[in-house]
């Protein structure tokens, strides 16, 4: 079953929300779908037709930037080495978890509420863990390490990366030194 495109105005009103949507994820403010109406010119029920949880729209705001996270991991398959695959793909991760919250907020909810994100984030997920596999295989990365170990240290560095800095250039900083550690403890 397809869905008819959108109109032109609905479009319109859909891309505003969603930059706003952007705009306070990236402020740090909350995401209240009343507000996000008004600083969005829009009516609040025209917000609540679109997203009708302050979730679906989190989790379209995070959509590019873990499609994105896909493509890399999909690239770092076709690497010939392994554990730099491996390492470049958790580089590139960490530093779209520390420059992007909606990544975080999205990869840390127990559900998604989009099927979109669910499609996402498993491919994603997936695809992490055949670069882990790979690792593994060419002995470079200890054996007992599983990608269900390794997302949540991910997260945790990253987090770790937001709390102790200020400015993004630190957390950037902050997050590749522990990123590093941990990538260090991995490697055989």
């Amino acid at each position: 079953m397809t869905t008819a495109p959108m109109r032109k105005d609905a479009a319109r009103n859909w891309q505003r929300i969603v930059e706003v949507g952007r705009q306070l994820v990236d402020d740090g403010a909350p995401l209240q779908l009343n507000d996000v109406a008004r600083l969005a010119n829009v009516g609040v029920a025209t917000v609540y037709r679109h997203f009708p949880t302050p979730e679906a729209l989190m989790e379209t705001v995070a959509a590019p930037g873990l499609e994105a996270l896909v493509a890399r991991a999909e690239q770092a398959l076709t690497e010939d080495d392994p554990w730099q695959a491996l390492t470049d793909f958790l580089n590139t991760t960490l530093e779209a978890q520390l420059t992007d919250p909606s990544i975080s907020i999205v990869r840390a909810a127990p559900d998604h509420v989009l099927p979109r994100t669910t499609e996402i984030t498993t491919t994603l997920d997936s695809l992490a863990g055949q670069l882990l596999e790979r690792a593994h295989a060419a002995g470079t990365v200890r054996g007992v390490v599983t990608w269900d170990d390794l997302r949540p240290l991910m997260c945790g560095a990253a987090y770790a990366a937001t709390v102790h800095a200020d400015d993004q250039e630190t957390r950037l900083e902050s997050g590749r030194r522990y990123l590093g550690v941990m990538l260090h403890g991995l490697h055989t």
